[in-house]
């Protein structure tokens, strides 16, 4: 495969409004982690308290993005797309505006929850455009919109400096806007768009072992990706002491690895297959936040941190090279579904950092429960692919897994 043949294939603008769509989306849902340390100062709160409220975006992300993959599916993606960044106006004026007490913090938290269910619509875009053989790549070109986080970490703190977070809340409303604008004369729906189906004939997939190996796979991937990525300014500026831009530098340059990782880890998996890459990056994973559990020197703890999250950008790759050859017609419903799991994934790991740290007084034992979580994961993989030895076929077509 070249990567000359994407060129010839599919719609170029499409697979750019949708990278451009997931991209400014993920900045916005996790902007409540990039701007942790601000509302802490605020409302006083503690590492645990912390971690709920950046979770929570992160949560409410996991039901719209079932609710999103049903709509895609029935409407179509660029539709679904452009309702979903209207929405997503709502809570960035709710926090510029308002945003005064914790209460309010939950509520605009879930509200987010909607800019993070955009991967729901901007994946089966790709997908739908492109050939099976060049699948893992297109996904993982649309995927690595995960790159709003580095936008988030990067500005966010620093505009706090200037605006105060709830001021950051209104100047995201900005590239959002121009987004919206660039989709609505950019993207074309998808030619192979399936008929819309009852509803319920959607949520048969919940019937397909399948789906359960791919959710609880992703649950660990992406949940670790954006887990990490919402808590990690927290755990610099309480475990090391640095200030919150300089928490938010450290945090753009491992987020960085991940979100670029991705597509390489989509390629990679059209190449050799999505199992066999896993396989190697689930061990990475666990070396490295074993490593983490150490709290090393600031520096080196950076570069662990980098190269765990690389393997985490990699597996969501990865995982999306395998997903469409197995749900192509029903892609938008399977990708909210997977998309879900790795919310809840992203969900429990900063509860899981923060509260074991107030229970045990170090972020170590946080870290180790990560890492026996991903050798959990490897075994769960052996055992799922121990099915997937006879290759899937799609129209026709031999596909690696």
């Amino acid at each position: 495969m070249k990567l000359s043949e994407l060129k010839k294939s599919g719609h170029a603008p499409s697979l750019l409004s949708s990278f451009l769509y997931f991209d400014i989306s993920f900045m916005i849902w996790v902007l409540l982690g990039a701007l942790g340390v601000y509302i802490t100062a605020d409302f006083g709160l503690t590492a645990g308290q912390v971690g709920l409220i950046v979770a929570i975006p992160i949560l409410a992300g996991s039901f719209f993005r079932i609710v999103m993959g049903v709509l895609t599916d029935r409407f179509g993606p660029k539709k679904t797309a452009i309702g979903g960044m209207l929405v997503t106006m709502i809570p960035l004026l709710w926090g510029w505006l308002f945003g005064h007490t914790v209460t309010e913090l939950f509520l605009i938290g879930i509200l987010l929850g909607v800019a993070g269910a955009s991967f729901a619509a901007a994946l089966p875009m790709a997908s739908r455009w492109y050939p099976p053989h060049l699948q893992g790549l297109a996904m993982g070109i649309a995927g690595a919109g995960n790159s709003g986080t580095l936008l988030a970490t990067l500005f966010g703190p620093r505009i706090a400096e200037y605006v105060g977070w709830n001021g950051v809340f209104g100047v995201a409303l900005i590239p959002l806007g121009l987004v919206l604008l660039s989709y609505i004369f950019l993207a074309k729906e998808p030619p192979n768009q399936p008929a819309p189906k009852p509803l319920k004939q959607y949520f048969a997939v919940f019937k397909e072992k399948d789906t359960l190996y791919f959710c609880l796979l992703y649950s660990v991937t992406f949940g670790g990706f954006v887990g990490l990525a919402s808590f990690l300014s927290y755990f610099f500026v309480t475990q090391y002491s640095v200030s919150g831009v300089r928490a938010g530098d450290f945090v753009t340059l491992i987020v960085a690895s991940g979100s670029f990782l991705r597509p390489v880890g989509g390629y990679i998996a059209d190449k050799i297959g999505g199992v066999r890459l896993l396989q190697f990056l689930f061990i990475g994973v666990a070396v490295c936040m074993a490593g983490v559990a150490f709290l090393p020197p600031l520096a080196l703890v950076t570069v662990i941190l980098f190269i765990g999250m690389g393997c985490l950008g990699m597996g969501n790759g990865a995982i999306f090279q395998l997903v469409p050859q197995r749900f192509q017609k029903e892609i938008g419903m399977v990708t909210g579904i997977v998309g879900a799991a790795g919310g809840i994934g992203g969900f429990f790991l900063p509860n899981i950092l923060g509260t074991l740290k107030d229970m045990t007084g170090t972020y170590a034992s946080g870290f180790i429960t990560f890492s026996l979580i991903a050798l959990v994961a490897l075994g769960l993989l052996l055992v799922a692919q121990a099915g997937w030895r006879k290759q899937w076929k799609l129209s026709g077509e031999s596909v690696k897994i």
